[in-house]
């Protein structure tokens, strides 16, 4: 644990440290443990590493990234993180099974959705962890999807499920006996490993992420790649997404194909709102992979890089946040809103909210989410240093947590359901932390000086 408090002296420890310099909340204190950089007053806990025997005896998975903290019923110290793993179809170690996958057999082969043509099971998955609030502790982890591949990000439901997301389009061949680039649902209820479902009908494409309006069960998907689309999903039984339901792309009602990159020129500007409608999508789980080019020949406009997605509950309505990490003039992000209008999508509207304009100002802007105090939060996956940021309404952005010890991305930023723990990953070499402070005071900082 790193605890920072200016009435305490210096103590070294590993995986702590203590800071007694106190600063704005603009700036980050240097953690001499060299892991993560935090605001005056913050604290962290590493809670789970790559390869530590997990409590059913599987190992922990390497590539750390996205994951949801959820609630237990009738519990209020603690909470359950689902948490992703992007091991792709190609890699063949840093798994839940251990060298040479020896830890596989004690499976039901049943739970396991994918093998390679060598019979070794894909790596990526998800696993589920029980933290105890209160007491500041991990009191179980356990592997809850296997078998699947490089799942990036995804999202939390309404209903208490985690949405896992399989960012590659891998075919069978030598790494995969069957297709990818699925949804998978992960219940956070899940103490072992669920029967892998794909759930199909949402798409298949490279996934980042999912977001619920919960107003009307409506799922919103977003897709890494250069010319990628923004999706939504109207299920046919909003809840229980295995049932099937419709897959749309969204058009700019006024401008068909458009190109919000903003690469060759700024077409777009902050605080600039269009309206949206949606185009439907056939033929969704195409072996060719090309739903994309498909959709923007339909009308779809293009998005850089679509990544993390969230959605904020603002006036009692659903508003939707998503990055694309390489959009505008800079290449280093940008952030867009959403707005819902009406179920049958005739009102919605697109904003373009923040763009970076520099390596300083961010870089690359991943996984998205709301904070508790009202503003989004954005982990970086850039070339340099990255961050945890946080955006306010005014476009202000400013640092929350800073990676320290290499240039690996963070991901997965989430708040524990009470608000008071901010859990993240680094990806490599694989950790995940919990860190807790006077959220409140620095959201006041944060608002005072917007």
């Amino acid at each position: 644990m790193c605890i920072r408090d200016s009435a305490v002296p210096a103590l070294h420890a590993l995986g702590g440290c203590v800071s007694a310099t106190r600063l704005t909340h603009t700036e980050l204190v240097a953690d001499p443990a060299g892991q993560l950089d935090l605001p005056p007053g913050f604290s962290y806990t590493a809670i789970s590493r790559t390869g530590e025997t997990m409590s059913d005896g599987f190992r922990v998975p390497a590539m750390h990234d996205g994951m949801a903290a959820f609630s237990i019923p009738g519990d209020r110290d603690r909470c359950v993180i689902v948490r992703n793993h992007e091991n792709g179809p190609s890699r063949t170690n840093d798994g839940a099974f251990g060298a040479d996958h020896q830890l596989a057999s004690r499976l039901d082969p049943r739970l396991i959705y994918d093998r390679a043509a060598d019979g070794r099971p894909l790596l990526g998955g998800t696993t589920s962890l029980i933290w105890n609030l209160r007491e500041k502790r991990l009191e179980q982890s356990v592997l809850t999807l296997a078998g699947t591949a490089a799942n990036c990000a995804g999202g939390a439901t309404p209903w208490g499920s985690w949405l896992t997301c399989e960012e590659t389009q891998e075919r069978p061949g030598l790494n995969a006996g069957k297709l990818h680039g699925f949804v998978f649902e992960v219940p956070s209820s899940a103490r072992a490993p669920v029967t892998p479902v794909p759930l199909t009908s949402m798409g298949r494409f490279k996934h980042e992420a999912c977001a619920i309006d919960p107003s009307t069960g409506i799922v919103y998907q977003t897709e890494d790649e250069g010319d990628g689309l923004i999706y939504r999903f109207l299920p046919d039984s909003p809840g229980n997404l295995s049932r099937g339901g419709r897959l749309q792309a969204l058009v700019l009602a006024d401008q068909a194909r458009a190109d919000t990159r903003n690469w060759a020129s700024s077409l777009f500007r902050r605080g600039e709102r269009r309206p949206v409608r949606w185009v439907d999508m056939q033929d969704v789980t195409a072996p060719d992979g090309d739903l994309r080019h498909r959709g923007h020949v339909a009308g779809a406009a293009l998005f850089a890089r679509g990544e993390g997605i969230c959605t904020a509950i603002e006036g009692g309505k659903a508003a939707l946040f998503f990055a694309c990490t390489s959009g505008g003039a800079a290449r280093r992000g940008q952030v867009w809103k959403l707005t819902p209008g009406d179920p049958v999508g005739t009102n919605d509207v697109l904003e373009l909210y923040a763009e970076s304009t520099g390596q300083a100002h961010f870089d690359m802007c991943d996984n998205i989410e709301p904070s508790p105090w009202g503003d989004i939060i954005f982990s970086e996956d850039g070339s340099g240093e990255n961050f945890v940021r946080g955006i306010s309404p005014s476009g202000r952005v400013y640092p929350i947590a800073r990676n320290a010890q290499n240039l690996s991305e963070i991901c997965g930023p989430c708040f524990s359901p009470d608000g008071s723990t901010l859990f993240l990953n680094v990806q490599n070499p694989g950790i995940t932390y919990a860190i807790t402070g006077p959220w409140a005071q620095m959201a006041r900082a944060a608002r005072e000086r917007a």
